[in-house]
């Protein structure tokens, strides 16, 4: 069969990426303008983790440095909660929301917030799905027969990998909404300075947004472009 070398649907892919930099476009210069803002309080990224951790009765977390910039993250499996260079000794307002940010997974994880469950558990499948998703898809149509099962698989393996975007939202949204709240119980942050944090940690939230949306976009296009084909071949 020939293939036409101009597919269409690689404007899918294209809206996808073009959403993905203007996210991460935006996010990156939120932040570059906050992270010249230093809070009111003095306090560093790593010192106001570690208040609210502490406020909230988690005291088996720990915190490191790690290097980069916005690689900042929590990993439920050892209880580290990673900050980086930017973050961990800064004092602004931004490098305060992130580690913020931060802390809010680990009350997550404290707390057993159920869509935190279902991301982890959906881990392994995402990055199964990922990685071998589109080589069944391909594999399924090279074969005699155009291999509906294989197929059918793929793309069953790719949405698996969408559905962790799709459930990363709520988990990303509910810890920027404790990491505010707990900002201002603690006294860390000046109810002016949260409304900043808000500005940064919304503009952080667009890129989950936008990975979710490209997420769907890959799905269309598998869809489109190997949905059909098993029964047309």
């Amino acid at each position: 069969m020939f293939y036409p070398i101009f597919d269409p649907t690689y404007f899918l892919v294209l809206i996808g990426a073009v959403l993905s930099i203007m996210a991460s476009a935006r996010v990156r210069s939120t932040y570059s303008a906050y992270s010249k803002v230093g809070s009111r309080s003095g306090m560093t990224g790593a010192e106001a983790a570690r208040r609210i951790l502490n406020s909230q009765g988690i005291y088996d977390v720990s915190i490191q440095h790690v290097a980069g910039e916005l690689t900042d993250h929590y990993d439920p499996s050892s209880k580290v909660l990673r900050l980086s260079s930017s973050v961990y000794g800064s004092t602004s307002v931004a490098a305060v929301g992130v580690a913020a940010h931060e802390c809010g997974h680990a009350v997550q994880h404290a707390r057993a917030y159920m869509p935190l469950k279902i991301r982890t558990a959906l881990v392994p499948a995402a990055n199964l799905g990922a990685t071998i998703a589109w080589p069944l898809l391909i594999f399924g149509l090279l074969i005699s027969g155009r291999n509906s099962f294989l197929i059918n698989l793929g793309i069953l393996l790719f949405s698996l990998s969408v559905l962790f975007q799709l459930v990363t939202l709520p988990v990303e949204l509910n810890a920027s909404n404790r990491a505010m709240r707990l900002l201002e119980e603690n006294g860390i942050l000046y109810r002016d300075e949260v409304s900043d944090v808000r500005k940064v940690l919304s503009a952080a939230a667009l890129t989950y947004v936008a990975a979710a949306a490209a997420s769907l976009l890959q799905l269309l296009r598998v869809i489109l472009l190997f949905g059909g084909r098993r029964d047309r071949d």
